[in-house]
């Protein structure tokens, strides 16, 4: 398999994905808008969304999706999952037949509940679909500070074919079979997390924080197991590694956006205020009705649906799982 990657998507994390990738070969990236894509050409920084922090010299960058696409071995899709189907159906007129495409997202299709790798193989059919998670916030691996992620696929051939093109000595890359369980682990981990945040900016110390992630780790395995996933999924880096992450890192914008809801703020104004999106404000509702289609139980995802649809207050929603009735830990 070759090395020219294009990436789909410059916001962080894209950016991120697509300097790595040009520190191995062959990198373009796509940015939606013309005058980002001329910044990180021209001045190889992306200061909206990775600040100050040099990229690679040789990452070129494009507006142009067709010429970005033109040649490329391998494609990163790094778009949130709100436009994911749009452009997904965009990159299929123009990618080469087959190429291999990786998606980077880790949400649900709002409308169908689909998850990115069902989208990619409808809309390029014929195309080997993986998926890249794991605990991976964007600015430390851009910043060269030691991580892992996973690289899910079908074909465990291709898997192992495209790691050289995102591994580094910093940056360590496991292959994992288990794609629904690695992207059901990159879902829900968003949901956890602004429940993690909210009892932060409630003021909860480290004992709330631990329940809440392995409560929502259990929410999590239930789910997965529901869509047939494997459960040691659950317990790798896809899982436990990207809840852990996710929920107590200050770099996350889903726990970040519970700090503040666990303060007071409406949702609305913070989610204007962000420039990235996070992605379990969108997700918690289509999480909660695709466990409700398998009949599986998620207490915690229920309360952060609630509290974003704003039927129900951030203490309220705290009350309602502090109350339920007992039961055994294991149930």
């Amino acid at each position: 398999m070759g090395s020219r990657v294009c990436v789909v998507g410059a916001g962080s994390w894209g950016t991120t994905v697509a300097a790595l990738a040009a520190a191995n070969g062959d990198a373009v990236i796509w940015a939606r808008r013309a005058e980002l894509a001329e910044e990180i050409a021209g001045t190889h920084t992306n200061r909206a969304y990775t600040g100050d922090r040099p990229l690679p010299p040789s990452l070129r960058a494009s507006s142009d999706l067709a010429a970005c696409l033109d040649g490329a071995d391998v494609v990163a899709m790094a778009v949130p999952s709100a436009g994911f189907a749009a452009v997904a159906a965009r990159v299929a007129e123009f990618a080469p037949r087959g190429v291999p495409v990786v998606s980077l997202s880790k949400g649900l299709d709002a409308v169908t509940g689909r998850r990115m790798s069902e989208v990619l193989a409808e809309a390029i059919p014929g195309s080997p679909v993986a998926v890249l998670s794991g605990p991976n916030l964007a600015a430390e691996i851009l910043a060269g500070q030691p991580a892992a992620g996973v690289l899910a696929c079908a074909d465990d051939s291709v898997a192992r074919a495209l790691v050289p093109s995102f591994a580094r000595p910093t940056f360590r890359v496991y292959t994992n079979p288990d794609v629904t369980g690695c992207e059901i682990g990159g879902v829900v981990k968003n949901v956890i997390a602004i429940a993690a945040g909210i009892a932060q900016g409630f003021g909860f110390g480290d004992n709330t924080k631990a329940a809440l992630i392995t409560r929502g780790l259990a929410e999590m395995a239930r789910l997965g197991a529901a869509l047939g996933a494997r459960p040691e999924t659950f317990a790798g880096l896809a899982g436990m590694g990207d809840l852990v992450a996710t929920c107590a890192s200050s770099h996350s914008r889903n726990s970040q956006v519970g700090v503040r809801l666990g303060r007071g703020e409406a949702l609305a104004s913070i989610v204007e205020s962000m420039s990235m999106v996070a992605e379990g404000v969108r997700s918690s509702g289509t999480v909660v009705a695709l466990a409700r289609r398998h009949g599986v139980e998620m207490p915690i995802c229920e309360q952060v649906a609630a509290v974003c649809d704003g039927t129900k207050t951030a203490a309220a929603s705290l009350l309602e799982l502090m109350s339920r009735t007992t039961k055994g830990e294991f149930e």
